[in-house]
């Protein structure tokens, strides 16, 4: 399992009484160094990397440093030597960028990068292979499923409802609730167009919440509240269609489960930098863990600089300590 680079973070009081994040190491990110910052991508979820790109851009030059916004398609490498970068910010989502594609071509040409490696990567992005890695780790509470392959049925007897999930993807495309026979078939079928397997999941009613981890750390915890009932795409991306609570109006037992839940897989799974974990809390019983994202939305809004603008930490300084911790095993760092 892929070592955590550093020490955790820990919040101290600052200037003015604002509290940031400190570590103990010194940052290993030379200041003289060309950071390009990546974006778009060839997933589904390139419209969302492009807004936290340009908001991650933004930051780090507010905070001085020389930036370029590199633009991801097929000819990454040619980008990369043609703009110069020494490190590079991965502001990408989903398959190609999430997956441990990028990372991998990254540590190939020796460039050091933000988040996880290449294995924690592919491993968290998948969401079978999450759950088969935390399975036995009794922290971290999660729904019984089932798989169907693209030219299988979907097996009989299944209770519903159930949630229905391509394998592999995020910003909640291509994830529905079925509730009859009927919504389970449709649901499978739009799935299996995005990937060719799919996970239906047992569907536990109760309220969502999220939970950032930096560096091994667990931050405040969120509830995400709809108005909708569900936070899928529109909820998410919609302003004024989502509450957001933090630290969370819930039940501290339960936030403290949570937290340590989200880091056991964060640990569990080999993850560094950022990433968050995802929740459903039922009403009577330990928060139900749903996936981890390795990396997570990135905008001044987004869950994550949320959570530690709680803690006194800036969404400019939250994205330069995520540079910080940039590494890269064939560059000798981390």
């Amino acid at each position: 399992m892929e070592e955590l680079r550093g020490e955790a973070l820990t919040p101290r009081d600052a200037v003015d009484g604002q509290r940031v994040f400190v570590t103990l190491e010194e940052a290993m990110v030379d200041r003289g160094s060309r950071i390009g910052v990546l974006m778009g991508g060839l997933s589904t979820e390139r419209s969302v990397s492009l807004k936290t790109g340009a908001a991650v851009a933004q930051a780090l030059r507010s905070r001085g440093w020389d930036v370029v916004e590199v633009q991801v398609g097929r000819d990454l490498p040619a980008r990369l030597i043609e703009a110069g970068v020494d490190v590079a910010w991965i502001a990408l989502h989903g398959r190609f960028g999430e997956d441990g594609c990028v990372q991998g071509l990254l540590e190939v040409m020796g460039i050091p990068y933000t988040g996880s490696g290449v294995r924690a990567s592919a491993v968290a992005m998948d969401k079978l292979a999450t759950k088969r890695a935390l399975a036995s780790d009794p922290t971290v509470v999660m729904a019984t499923d089932h798989v169907v392959r693209r030219g299988e049925a979907v097996p009989e007897g299944i209770e519903l409802p159930v949630v229905v999930k391509p394998l592999v993807g995020g910003s909640t495309i291509g994830i529905s609730i079925a509730g009859t026979a009927e919504e389970l078939s449709v649901g499978v079928k739009e799935a299996l167009e995005l990937h060719p397997e799919v996970l239906l999941e047992a569907f536990v009613e109760g309220e969502e919440i999220t939970v950032a981890v930096v560096d091994g750390r667990a931050l405040p915890v969120v509830r995400i509240v709809p108005e909708s009932g569900f936070f899928d795409f529109e909820a998410k991306y919609t302003e004024g269609r989502t509450r957001y609570e933090v630290p969370a109006e819930i039940d501290p037992g339960v936030a403290a489960a949570a937290q340590r839940a989200a880091e056991a897989a964060y640990r569990g799974l080999g993850c560094r930098g950022l990433a968050r974990a995802d929740f459903i809390v039922p009403t009577d019983g330990a928060p139900v863990f749903l996936e981890i994202n390795t990396l997570p939305g990135m905008t001044a809004t987004s869950l994550s600089p949320m959570a530690a603008s709680a803690e006194g930490v800036s969404f400019e300084e939250l994205v330069e300590h995520v540079l910080n911790g940039a590494s890269c095993m064939t560059a000798g760092i981390g």
